[in-house]
């Protein structure tokens, strides 16, 4: 057993009280605990100009079914679940991953496919852009990453996952409002948009791990 009394680790009973109104209504998928730390194994996608051009534009069509969408400000593509750590796990968890990712070299895929989501408990929605291309590589990397998890009993990425760059988002399910008539209006944006091809060809060269308010990055070769 780890000692006791580690830093940021106190007693696990002492639980804080989440309210949803100071984060635009989002719900917890975990009611957060002192000691406890969400974390999350991503690769960073950093917004071009251009990108951000198309984001408005999806933004502004798909407001139109439902005004209270929101656009996202960071983006990534999930190589997790968001799991929870115990502070003195942290260490050993980063450097696993570590070890298990160093072998792993940069690598490209298109994400060009407009698709609606939900989170696990229906109370949030996604407009997200799917990988079209390079979806073995995305796997292989999950592997590891779910060997890391594995290690440390927690639970493992979705099993058929669909590896997506979440766009926009709001509160509730309103997928129903976003598939049909509206997807077919933002994929023809998407089409449509004069540097779509190159702006959704990726290149990642880095996987990032966040766990509470800290950040771990481990470069590609």
């Amino acid at each position: 057993p780890a000692p006791a009394g580690l830093p940021g680790d106190p007693d696990p009973e002492e639980a804080v009280t989440d309210d949803s109104s100071r984060h635009g209504g989002r719900v917890r998928g975990f009611p957060h605990e002192r000691g406890n730390w969400a974390t999350h194994v991503y690769l960073p996608y950093i917004a071009q100009e251009e990108f951000l051009e198309l984001l408005e534009l999806l933004v502004s069509r798909a407001r139109t079914y439902v005004p209270s969408l929101a656009a996202m400000e960071e983006f990534h593509l999930s190589l997790s679940q968001c799991v929870v750590l115990r502070y003195h796990w942290i260490e050993p968890f980063v450097r696993s991953l570590r070890e298990r990712l160093a072998a792993f070299h940069r690598f490209f895929c298109v994400a060009d496919q407009v698709k609606v989501y939900t989170n696990q408990n229906k109370t949030r929605t996604f407009i997200g852009l799917e990988v079209s291309a390079g979806h073995f590589q995305l796997l292989e990397l999950v592997s590891e990453v779910d060997g890391v998890l594995e290690e440390f009993d927690l639970p493992t990425f979705y099993k058929d996952p669909s590896f997506h760059i979440s766009l926009a988002w709001c509160v509730g399910d309103l997928s129903g409002r976003l598939e049909g008539q509206c997807l077919r209006e933002l994929q023809d944006i998407v089409d449509g948009f004069e540097e779509s091809a190159f702006l959704l060809r990726i290149q990642w060269e880095q996987i990032r791990c966040k766990s509470g308010n800290k950040y771990f990055s481990f470069p590609l070769r």
